[in-house]
């Protein structure tokens, strides 16, 4: 019976030791004895902040009635909130510790608050009370700006802000750069993305992370770069880039982190007045370049040109670049696509790029000049304007329909007999006569030969009928074989094509478009096909419609067939009647 009791006393007893040396005062009896007040500095910068440690003492008593009836919410504290006027209370936590005076149980409670002030000069932490235990006032000094040297002792962060030029034209890129300093585990931590109403900020890659000694302290440093254009001319003022976060130190304590940092102002200048240029590109490079046209800037009429034009520039987004000129001769029909922007962001800043695709299908032969291209842009690093120029160029279109150069005509192959010479024609009178006789009998034979192959090749002509291949029937096939291509593909070309085949193929009509052909062989299939190629190349929401253009050459494979067999038909025969 005596060893049931004890048990139960000894667990409860080392329970209760156990509690009273780990865990918190669970009430208090007594007052509190003494109460101070110990700031970590008492001079600070704007945007730091301050520590502040409080610790207080009261005596406890702690019996089995009391042990289990403690409440975490009913613990004492001192009246921090009467630094608020002046300080905004960021963080705070509390520490408790119980020790044995002269046979009495002693608590001992440190509070650490994170204060960051809201306004420079002299502030003064009022005198706070604890259980009827008072402290002493303390006065901080909070200065306007940053630390002369960023690393000063006890800084635990800080913003550095720095810009690659003191001053900028309005719209002309500035690199601004942002590292946070900052000393032991950063757990959290929020910075600022710089802002203005009137510039555009574009982020310049992702952050770097590094370390980095200042005045002999090891920082880790977080690196953030952006390209500003200020829109407006004047003075650029940007609003304070800020950070707020918390980091464990060496030791393992928790600190509230927090700082500002203001750039410097930046004069923006207006568009110089000697610039001129239709759209103001102030940029460090830019520069012109094409592609597609043939080497030899020789082209037939009908066929399709890509001619590709790209402009760079070092210094801009692609939205600041102007739209490049289209105009062309009136020879030339031209089909512009959508010109395609991009931007890459890079050590230096943006580098923009603008493609403009032009499909140019000659239609009249002859010399035709496209008109060169010039782009003033503002040299920001020499201040100067310059010209980015891409030069005229001059296409010879020939016309395939034409009899080629160099072909002679039909009548150079009899070439004009030389005049005799009348001292050799004197000289061979003499021997004329002998040889008369000679020259008759070779006559007589020579004239049996060629009346016999006349005979051949009259039979020869009775027995089969030849149609001779001209070149206007030629220069035909190779036109439709260019127009069935190009229907197939979906080329822009097609319509143009279409009008050229269809003066080869019915001559004399004089057709000038599409539209005249359609008219003219009223072929419904035709029609719609050609409606539906040109709605998917030039109407819009249809650039993605799929196309298959076996219709559209069939139809033209039957007009074709059909109108050689009737031009056959109407043929005169080849021997009329009569003719023996």
């Amino acid at each position: 019976m005596v060893k049931r009791l004890i048990t139960p006393a000894v667990c409860l007893f080392l329970l209760t030791a156990l509690l009273t040396v780990i865990w918190l005062p669970a009430q208090a009896q007594t007052q509190s004895q003494q109460l101070t007040v110990e700031p970590d500095r008492t001079r600070l910068y704007e945007g730091e902040v301050l520590t502040l440690t409080v610790k207080g003492s009261m005596e406890i008593d702690i019996n089995l009635g009391n042990l289990f009836d403690f409440d975490m919410s009913n613990l004492p504290k001192p009246d921090i909130e009467k630094v608020e006027p002046d300080f905004e209370i960021l963080a705070q936590n509390q520490q408790y510790s119980i020790r044995t005076v002269n046979n009495q149980m002693v608590g001992e409670i440190t509070w650490t608050y994170q204060l960051a002030p809201k306004t420079t000069g002299k502030l003064t932490i009022p005198a706070l009370t604890f259980k009827g235990a008072v402290s002493e006032p303390v006065t901080v000094e909070v200065v306007d700006g940053s630390p002369p040297d960023q690393a000063a002792p006890g800084r635990d962060s800080f913003i550095e802000l720095s810009a690659d030029k003191d001053e900028v034209y309005v719209q002309e890129q500035l690199i601004l750069t942002v590292r946070l300093f900052f000393r032991g585990n950063l757990i959290r931590g929020e910075l600022s993305e710089p802002t203005h109403p009137h510039v555009i900020i574009e982020s310049l890659g992702r952050q770097q992370e590094f370390s980095r000694y200042r005045n002999g302290v090891r920082y880790r440093v977080v690196e953030r770069r952006y390209a500003l254009f200020p829109q407006r001319a004047g003075t650029l003022n940007l609003p304070p880039v800020r950070f707020e976060g918390q980091a464990r130190d060496a030791s393992g304590s928790l600190r509230f982190l927090r700082d500002s940092e203001e750039l410097f102002e930046v004069p923006v200048k207006d568009v110089p007045p000697q610039f001129s240029g239709k759209t103001w590109l102030p940029a460090t490079g830019v520069a012109l370049e094409e592609s597609g046209l043939p080497p030899s800037l020789e082209v037939a009429t009908g066929e399709n040109i890509t001619r590709e034009i790209r402009l760079t520039a070092a210094g801009l987004p692609a939205e600041a670049l102007p739209p490049l000129p289209d105009a062309v001769p009136d020879g030339l029909r031209s089909y512009p696509e959508e010109p395609e922007r991009q931007t890459e962001t890079t050590p230096a800043g943006l580098t923009s790029s603008l493609n403009q695709s032009v499909a140019l299908v000659p239609v009249e032969a002859g010399q035709m000049t496209l008109p060169a291209i010039r782009i003033h842009w503002w040299d920001t690093e020499a201040d100067r304007e310059r010209v980015a120029v891409i030069p005229e160029k001059t296409l010879t279109v020939k016309d395939p329909n034409a009899v080629a150069a160099g072909e002679p005509p039909q009548d150079a192959d009899v070439e004009s007999a030389p005049e005799p010479d009348v001292a050799a024609t004197e000289a061979s009178v003499e021997t004329a006569s002998a040889e008369t006789g000679l020259w008759q009998w070779l006559s007589l034979v020579l004239g049996l030969l060629w009346a016999g192959t006349l005979l051949a090749w009259w039979w020869s002509r009775k027995s089969q009928t030849v149609t001779p291949i001209s070149t206007d029937d030629r220069h035909e096939d190779a036109a439709f074989d260019r127009l069935i291509k190009a229907v197939r593909d979906g080329r822009a070309v097609t319509p143009e094509l279409l009008v050229e085949w269809a003066n080869l193929h019915a001559p004399g009509h004089g057709f000038r478009s599409a539209a005249d052909v359609v008219d003219h062989f009223g072929d419904e299939t035709l029609a719609t096909e050609l409606r539906r190629l040109q709605a998917r190349l030039f109407a819009p929401g249809h650039e993605n419609d799929t196309w298959d253009g076996r219709p559209l050459a069939r139809a033209l494979e039957q007009l074709r067939k059909h109108r050689r067999s009737q031009t056959s038909a109407d043929l005169p025969p080849l021997y009329p009647k009569g003719l023996s």
